[in-house]
């Protein structure tokens, strides 16, 4: 039976001091979950019911905020049960659709943002031709591309992983990520290509892209007026800030494979849950607190008797 269970299970041995913190990790994670939803799902809101924020840049804003949402709900409910199990396993299949939705919509959210990277350029850089190229048709097909390649593209990867052979049955993590590698007795070459091939279509070839239209619209900021400066700096800095912070956690996400060995596995744990914790809460703080026209609309709804 155990025989049968190792070829089917895989348990996720990421986990610190399970017996003694696991009620501490249960409230912490489902706290952080219910406020992730909370504070996405909100400002998702104020973009639908508002016709002022109904732009380009805020739809972009709203589809990312979503992508949050659905990337948490790929991780927490699983983790949260994880909490309360005595043993901390998953099936392989399950393991490699998890795999998939993780890095589907985490590619999803650096073609995001690299569509907002070229609405603000549009913006700014072209201003009298921003209605003739914003379009809504043009919005929706960024939109699907954004979400299918991705998706596509990693499902491709998971469908390799799956009819290759399993020589560990124990993942150094707590949720199924790119270790799932380490799994395997070898890693074929076709995979290996692949996987360079997504890195290329959802990573590089985006963040390339929006450095160079923000490096574009710095140029033309600094030569232009003081009022162009300024939207410049209202509408983009939050994207900016977006992007390193997420670049920096999945620059992580990528390394730990090949470091795995040279971190205490209390440090490895820490670090993990701050891919799963930090980056969906940053997402509306950033464009809550920064971006003018949702923050007004915050204050609204949460001081609908004050003047703004």
């Amino acid at each position: 039976m155990d025989d049968e269970l190792n070829l089917t299970y895989i348990t996720l041995g990421g986990h610190v001091e399970m017996e003694k913190y696991r009620y501490l990790y249960f409230v912490i994670m489902f706290t952080v979950y219910i406020l992730i939803i909370c504070s996405n799902s909100t400002i998702v809101y104020l973009i639908w019911i508002h016709q002022n924020l109904h732009e380009p840049m805020y739809i972009f804003i709203a589809a990312l905020l979503v992508n949050s949402v659905l990337f948490s709900t790929a991780i927490y409910p699983k983790l949260l049960i994880d909490f309360l199990s005595e043993k901390q396993i998953i099936s392989y299949s399950a393991c490699l659709l998890q795999f998939q939705i993780f890095y589907s919509l985490g590619g999803s959210e650096f073609l995001l943002l690299a569509a907002m990277a070229y609405d603000r350029y549009v913006s700014i850089c072209k201003p009298l031709q921003y209605a003739a190229i914003m379009r809504k048709t043009t919005v929706s097909i960024i939109l699907v591309f954004a979400w299918i390649l991705p998706a596509f593209q990693v499902a491709v990867a998971a469908a390799l992983s799956a009819n290759e052979k399993l020589c560990s049955f124990s993942l150094k993590g707590i949720f199924c990520n790119n270790k799932v590698y380490k799994l395997k007795c070898v890693v074929s070459r076709e995979q290996i290509i692949h996987d360079i091939v997504i890195l290329l279509n959802v990573l590089l070839l985006p963040v390339l892209f929006i450095l160079f239209t923000y490096t574009r619209i710095l140029l033309i900021s600094y030569r232009s007026s003081r009022a162009v400066r300024r939207k410049a700096a209202q509408t983009c800095l939050p994207h900016l800030l977006v992007l390193i912070n997420f670049s920096c956690l999945c620059a992580y996400d990528v390394i730990t494979i090949h470091l795995e060995s040279d971190f205490p596995k209390t440090v490895h744990f820490i670090m993990t849950l701050q891919i799963v914790i930090y980056h969906p809460l940053f997402n509306p703080i950033m464009y809550g607190l920064i971006m003018k026209k949702i923050s007004k609309c915050l204050m609204m709804l949460f001081c609908p008797t004050k003047t703004i």
